[in-house]
């Protein structure tokens, strides 16, 4: 009777230098004995980036960060755009830019960053006769017209925070509000897009406004300073606060890992499963109206078996119109059949709509997310069964 299953699995706590497929395989047979449940073909076997980071030892200082900044854009001042208010994403990241230029010229979105952190409420904006679109705010201006707000959850004000984390590393702080990304050339020549998922489209148009030297952060220890940890893809991005000096960094071999755990529960049980290493989930707190998608990507490695989109139909489309004279027993046969014979790619059909038309991978890596957590359950691995099975078998 059982649908989809989510369950966290328990493990040791991760430490550099660990064989994280083994401990993997470990926890994941070690539950199934203790609890009762077998493996199956196809189920998915997940594992937080944050633990295969960890094992992989993927940290860097702010001294590697300062290196990185210096030598790509100069030492001098360095414009910082769009980074998301967050002492846990980007406060680190901060420190070690600030620590490689003389000034920092830090530009924020308002009134919220990019993953939807407000800096103050959306009705204090429509109140205040700002325009968002067009307005240009100094510090001054700010406090003037919006003071001093903290965040609801956090009770941080982030634009004195941020101020604060700069002039800490011996570096000027000037902070600018506009929307536009190109917007900061006026300033400096000399800017790191931080922004997550529209970095490549504000590096354009401030390079288009006289930009000179203007990175993203996946162009910032994208290859190892002094021995540090490295994304090659990624650099910074997705990056995570490990202390007040280093950060972890988004995983670099996680392929490497979900091919390799794969493999090993083969070898261990004949069973093949899919593996997946997984990131931020995509999805939206309606109270605090932040998106949880802080990292480049919610799938970071996965097998073939989770490449594609879900091709389902909707049960209540097929009860309601195709089959709306049928009851009971004769409705069911009746749906179980239009599910074995339906066609292998249903997009723009009626009898798909309404479905999640969503890459596999996001949608396993958020039900994997929302399963593990963010904080003391304990739990970095996820089993997911049953989730390519459907009403028909």
């Amino acid at each position: 009777m059982a649908g989809t299953i989510s369950r966290g699995i328990k493990a040791p706590i991760i430490r550099e230098g660990d064989d994280i497929v083994k401990m993997t395989a470990d926890s994941v047979l070690a539950a199934a004995k203790e609890d009762g449940f077998s493996l199956q073909e196809r189920d998915v076997i997940c594992v937080t980036e944050a633990v295969v980071a960890r094992a992989d030892g993927n940290y860097a200082s702010t001294e590697d960060i300062a290196t990185d900044v210096k030598a790509k854009l100069g030492g001098d001042t360095v414009g910082v755009v769009f980074p998301i208010l967050s002492r846990n994403r980007f406060a680190i990241c901060l420190r070690g830019i600030a620590k490689g230029a003389k000034k920092v010229v830090l530009q924020l979105g308002y009134p919220s960053d990019e993953v939807g952190n407000h800096l103050f409420d959306a009705d204090l904006l429509d109140e205040s006769g700002v325009n968002p679109y067009t307005d240009v705010l100094s510090l001054e201006d700010y406090r003037r017209i919006f003071g001093y707000v903290k965040h609801p959850f956090t009770g941080v004000d982030y634009v004195d925070y941020y101020k604060g984390l700069i002039e800490e590393e011996g570096a000027e702080a000037e902070i600018i509000f506009a929307n536009h990304p190109e917007v900061i050339a006026k300033y400096t020549k000399n800017a790191i897009c931080c922004d997550t998922h529209t970095r490549e489209r504000s590096k354009r148009r401030i390079l288009a406004a006289g930009g000179e030297k203007v990175l993203t952060l996946c162009e910032i220890l994208n290859e190892s300073v002094n021995g540090s940890g490295f994304n090659p893809q990624y650099g910074l991005l997705g990056s995570n606060k490990a202390t007040e000096n280093t950060v972890k960094l988004f995983p670099k071999n996680a392929q490497e890992v979900v091919e390799a755990i794969q493999k090993e529960i083969l070898s261990r049980t004949g069973v093949k499963v899919e593996a997946m290493v997984y990131g931020d989930g995509a999805f939206k707190d309606p109270v605090g109206k932040i998106w949880e998608l802080a990292d480049p990507v919610v799938g970071v490695g996965y097998t073939d078996g989770l490449m594609g989109l879900p091709n389902e139909v909707k049960l209540k489309y097929l009860a309601d119109n195709d089959f709306a004279d049928l009851k009971g027993e004769e409705l069911a046969e009746a749906i179980r059949k239009r599910i074995k014979e339906k066609e292998k790619d249903l997009k723009g059909s009626m009898v798909s709509e309404g479905t999640t038309p969503r890459r596999l991978t996001d949608l396993i890596g958020s039900l994997c997310d929302l399963t593990s957590g963010s904080g003391d359950k304990g739990t970095p691995i996820v089993l997911v069964q049953n989730y390519f099975n459907n009403y028909a078998n």
